[in-house]
């Protein structure tokens, strides 16, 4: 349960990675912004917690419906590729974006529809002038608190997400280490690469 828990977190946040209509406004802070996030996809998972597990596709809708807004998705590729960006061609990076989002979205709907009402609570919030703050949440599944950390990026008119950090592990970095050792494995060969990438989200918040 607890590695189904983080990996339901995770896909919340990496499953999505294509930007869309923004409902956060600039006035907001880090915390506030995190907090409507969060709480406008737990209602919506709550709505429709009878119909999850018998549907996929709604599955899928709220994640883009909720989550998709919110990504910096050029930021999380960038992160993603690693040193490989600067190999790439435009192209090659827009197909990285398109099948890490879809299969982040296929391998974990099936975690969503297993949500069982869990909480949260919001950390206290230290403000400092980082261009990129954090904002923690802790996940309450069953009594453990599982902390989840928010990297965020100002775009100039709403915060967005660039990077997730859950109990202690970076996201951002284990991918980025998954998408090396397939680059590796296909013999240098990105667009190989890219086609064969499967991150894997379980296997990164195993790694503590």
């Amino acid at each position: 349960m607890k590695t189904l828990v983080k990996q339901t977190l995770a896909a919340s946040i990496l499953s999505t990675m294509v930007a869309g209509t923004v409902f956060a406004a600039p006035s907001q802070t880090p915390p506030e912004f995190i907090k409507q996030v969060a709480d406008n996809l737990v209602k919506r998972l709550q709505a429709d917690h009878s119909k999850l597990q018998s549907n996929p596709a709604l599955v899928k809708t709220i994640v883009r419906q909720n989550l998709d807004p919110y990504i910096d998705s050029q930021a999380f590729v960038r992160t993603v590729m690693g040193t490989y960006v600067q190999q790439s061609t435009p192209a090659q990076r827009a197909q990285f974006e398109k099948n890490f989002r879809e299969t982040l979205i296929e391998n974990y709907g099936s975690a969503f529809a297993k949500y069982s009402n869990q909480t949260y609570s919001m950390r206290p919030y230290k403000a400092s002038n980082s261009k990129n703050p954090v904002v923690t949440i802790d996940f309450n599944n069953k009594g453990e608190k599982i902390p989840v950390a928010f990297q965020l990026v100002d775009k100039g008119s709403q915060w967005k997400i660039r990077n997730i950090n859950v109990s202690g592990i970076d996201l951002g970095l284990q991918f980025r280490n998954q998408f090396a050792a397939t680059v590796k494995r296909n013999g240098g060969n990105i667009d190989t690469a890219i086609a064969n990438f499967k991150p894997d989200a379980e296997a990164a918040i195993e790694k503590k």
